[in-house]
Parts: structure tokens; sequence; C-alpha cells
């Protein structure tokens, strides 16, 4: 699906991703971990482009990404949920959909499969997104890149801040999309989270995979959580 090989990027004169590489299949949930400013961040803005690849390749079911203007990458089918969201506050929630639909030109029955996910959003179709909750704000968010159909979603911290029950939904809706064959690449902090989810788990240390491993090892060698995010 997702395969990133030996990219550099970063901002300026500022290297921050080395030679990195990943991949994620369909139907996969790929987590990243990593100290704060290791990268991890650095790697969604530059699968979507707005962070330019300066080296390597990155392709979507075979196709390249890296050389496509940041405005394309959405229309190949990647979902992005960015940390703190990114809504268009001064919109209503449906506006807010309505330029998710608009970028793949999905119709008004992905609208309708999105708002079953999320029946909250439904009752608040007509209200302004600055005016929602926090984990209203993250379901619209995430609702939103689902109304583009994708085939590859991108979460960045997506239960930052949340109460449980909205963890829970978040939750809910990142396996609902691994059983639709999306491809997922979570970032997240909340190891817990981590490994109830996550299918392979890539530690990224200094802008470069340090090591990728599997839930099922993170559980029985705590070690690689102290070594890797100091916890």
């Amino acid at each position: 699906m997702l395969d990133v090989q030996g990219i550099d990027s970063g901002y300026g004169n500022v290297q921050v991703l080395k030679d990195l590489s990943l991949r994620v299949q369909a139907g996969e949930i790929l987590c990243l971990l990593g100290r704060n400013g290791a990268g991890k961040t650095t790697i969604l803005k530059t699968i979507m482009g707005l962070v330019r690849a300066q080296k390597g390749n990155i392709r979507l079911e075979g196709k390249d990404l890296h050389l496509l203007p940041a405005y394309e990458v959405p229309r190949r089918g990647i979902g992005y949920i960015p940390q703190g969201r990114r809504l268009f506050t001064e919109m209503t929630v449906a506006e807010n959909l309505q330029i998710g639909l608009m970028t793949r030109n999905q119709g008004p029955e992905v609208l309708e499969e999105v708002l079953d996910m999320f029946p909250r959003l439904r009752e608040r179709l007509d209200q302004r997104a600055e005016t929602l909750s926090g984990g209203e704000q993250q379901m619209l968010a995430t609702a939103r890149a689902l109304c583009l159909k994708p085939k590859l979603l991108l979460l960045d911290e997506p239960t930052e801040g949340l109460q449980p029950s909205m963890i829970s939904l978040i939750r809910n809706a990142v396996l609902a999309l691994k059983q639709q064959n999306v491809a997922i690449i979570l970032v997240e902090q909340r190891v817990e989270a981590v490994l109830e989810i996550a299918d392979r788990v890539v530690f990224v240390e200094n802008g470069r995979s340090a090591l990728e491993t599997t839930p099922e090892a993170l559980q029985t060698d705590k070690e690689l959580l102290h070594r890797y995010i100091g916890v």
C-alpha cells in the first residue's frame, strides 16, 4: 500500500528525517512511537507533501507521491488528521464535511456512512465548528478525513486531551476502518492505546526508524519503551 524509502526532509536548513523508511499495508495499523522531537509528525507531513522530501521515494500503490504538489496528495486517497485538528472553525460542521467530500468527489452516501459512525455530528450539522467541545472537534476532524473515502489514514495524536468516552469512540472508528481494509498510520503517546490496536510498531529516534517491533514484544520487553520513549 504505502512504501516510504530512504527519505530525508526537514525545515529550511534543519534536517529532521534522515534516510527514513517504513511501510504499511491495506488493513494494517502501524503505530509510530518516539520521544518529542523525534520526527513523528514530520513523517506524516512529508507523506502529505506539506514538507518536501529532499531524498528518497514515497509511493502509494506503486505510484509516486513525493513529486506531487501537496494539494494533490489527498486526491490520491490519503486522509490526514493533524495534531490540533485544523478545522475551518468559522464554518459549520456540514461545511467542514463538505470540504472533505469535495476533495475526491464523494457523494451523499459517503456522508451518511460517516455520520453513522459519529451520530453526535448529525445533531450539530448547522453548528459552527468553533462552538464544539474538544472531543466533538476531534470527531469532526476525523469525520472530515473519512469523507475522502481514504485508502490510507494518517492520525497525529488523535486522543490527546480527550475524555475516556471520546477516546473509545475514536478507537472504535479506527478499528472499523481497519476492517474496511484502510491502511492506518497512527502517531500516539498513549502506550496502552498502541498496544490495544497496533499490528506493528516503529520507534522513531533522531529522524530515523530505529526499531520495528510488535505490541506483543513490547508487552514482554518493557525495556524497549524505556530505551526509546523514556517510560
